[in-house]
């Protein structure tokens, strides 16, 4: 396992909402992974990650955040971002909170 990254993902959600996002701020540059709370899970949309943060782990750890935001709430994810998706499909330790409809998309 290696060292812990030098950057902080946070929770960029209004009070109440719906939908939010996760984020990696570095060197006035945003990467982010979009969420929706539904009734049925947590679907995660939309990734972005710029070139500048590529090959520091920053998209892992979004994923790494945004799994472990479902697991505290008891709810499945929904990956409709591809990067989402074949992250997860990597990564055993997640396979148990995909949501079923799901599952047969990533090879589960």
């Amino acid at each position: 396992m290696t060292d812990a990254p030098a950057f902080e993902v946070i929770d960029n959600r209004p009070d109440g909402a719906t939908e939010g996002r996760f984020e990696v701020h570095l060197g006035g540059e945003v990467a982010f992974a979009e969420y929706r709370l539904l009734e049925s899970g947590v679907m995660f949309p939309h990734t972005v990650v710029p070139h500048a943060f590529e090959g520091k782990g920053v998209g892992g750890a979004l994923v790494r955040h945004g799994m472990a935001f479902a697991r505290e709430r008891g709810q499945k994810v929904i990956p409709v971002c591809t990067f989402f998706a074949g992250y997860i499909a990597k990564h055993p330790e997640f396979h148990d909170l995909v949501h079923p409809d799901y599952r047969k998309a990533l090879g589960l």
